[in-house]
């Protein structure tokens, strides 16, 4: 495995665990410390057979594969001095609390580096450690707002509507791993480990593409046009509704597109479903004739009608075959059902399965996010019950069984 001699201690809560997953998924030992009476994250659902529990949630199994799990009280002057035993063994540490909080425990990067200078330390936060919004609160609401993607988000005309599902902290935790990774690679030159700050907001801002170069070039806002695309004064559809569901077409005039819908035309003339006169418009130069004012724009309109009513009475599968045998730009939207039955994921032995305690059956899993000609990424253990690793990680430490008890009783672990 590309990271089996490193070690990490995940700290993070359900904003960070994606960090300390892609590191385990390459093979670091990655040990999850999270309080006596669970991560937070335990309680995000949704719920296997939707009974929520600790050791129930999806959100916990899917993120905190391939890690050990230990509990311990890091506010306990007994439990700092735990982290601190194992943080003395690690190579990196993961965090998500809010700016200051770590080091108000004595366990910030100054804390833990003291001594142990090759330690990358990585702090995610909703906008970084420094600057006047530090210390603001935010949700994945608040983030993608503040990153500039929810401008970018809704129909025209109409206010920004938030994406469904949560983005921001994903975002940020990938960077995190990718940032983590930059910071080994300088150890490498320089025998030095590093602090890593990682703000949520910059992560998402290099979701908005090339859009937030707009405003520094004096460009154009760009605008939202809902399941679509605008260009210039043209707004075209990007997701159509179908028979059983629906599709992406993609349906334009000009050079690049307008060979591509004059042979949907061509299809829908055969099938007696548009006019000679729409099949044979001039699909290349089409814009210059709405933009000069010699065909009104109304007619765009129209002609996306026309296409509207032949796809409502098809379905995803027939034109999908369809689209490959004349070329057309047509691709379904399939449902989450279909993909866990997807064909080419099964073709490349995509799927992982584990048992998971108190389910009766195994679970199938997303595999490894890449294939490697050497060095396969493969999960070697299922997400950790709470404290399951406890005598294991902490007998490292020299302590036993006794001890553990004692701990116990006590709150610290």
């Amino acid at each position: 495995m590309l990271l089996s001699p490193y070690r990490v201690l995940d700290l993070t809560d359900q904003r960070g665990m994606l960090a300390g997953q892609i590191l385990a998924d390459l093979g670091a030992d990655v040990i999850a410390i999270e309080p006596p009476d669970g991560s937070p994250a335990r309680s995000v659902g949704p719920f296997a057979g939707d009974d929520p529990g600790a050791d129930r949630s999806l959100f916990w199994w899917a993120y905190a594969r391939n890690k050990r799990g230990v509990t311990c009280k890091l506010d306990h002057p007994e439990g700092k001095a735990l982290v601190h035993q194992l943080a003395a063994g690690a190579d990196f540490i993961l965090e998500s609390s809010d700016p200051g909080v770590m080091a108000a425990r004595g366990l910030g990067y100054d804390d833990l580096a003291a001594g142990h200078d090759t330690l990358i330390y990585t702090s995610i936060s909703a906008f970084g450690q420094t600057g006047p919004k530090a210390g603001y609160q935010a949700t994945d609401l608040i983030l993608m707002a503040a990153g500039g993607p929810l401008i970018l988000s809704g129909g025209a005309g109409e206010a920004p509507v938030r994406v469904s599902v949560p983005q921001a902290w994903s975002h940020a935790s990938g960077e995190a791993a990718i940032a983590a990774m930059i910071a080994l690679r300088a150890r490498s030159a320089t025998g030095r480990g590093q602090y890593v700050d990682i703000s949520a907001q910059q992560s998402v801002a290099a979701a908005t593409m090339s859009a937030n170069l707009a405003a520094s070039i004096g460009a154009a806002e760009t605008a939202r046009v809902a399941g679509g695309m605008a260009v210039g004064p043209f707004t075209g559809k990007l997701i159509w509704e179908v028979a059983d569901g629906y599709i992406s077409l993609t349906f334009l005039f000009g050079a690049g597109i307008g060979p591509f819908s004059r042979r949907l035309f061509q299809w829908m003339y055969d099938e007696g479903e548009c006019t000679q006169e729409d099949r044979d418009l001039d699909w290349i130069g089409l814009g210059a004739e709405f933009i000069s004012g010699a065909r009104p724009l109304s007619e765009w309109g129209r002609l996306m009608e026309v296409v509207g009513e032949f796809l409502r009475k098809r379905t995803r599968a027939e034109l999908f075959e369809e689209a490959q045998s004349r070329s057309l730009l047509i691709v379904p939207v399939t449902t989450v059902d279909e993909v866990a039955n997807s064909e080419q994921f099964e073709a490349r032995d995509f799927w992982r399965e584990h048992e998971m305690p108190g389910w009766p059956e195994p679970v199938r899993f997303p595999g490894p996010f890449v294939k490697l000609s050497d060095n396969q990424i493969e999960y070697q253990r299922r997400a950790p019950t709470l404290g399951e690793h406890n005598a294991e990680v902490y007998a490292e430490l020299g302590l036993d069984e006794d001890a553990l008890n004692d701990l116990r009783i006590r709150g610290v672990i």
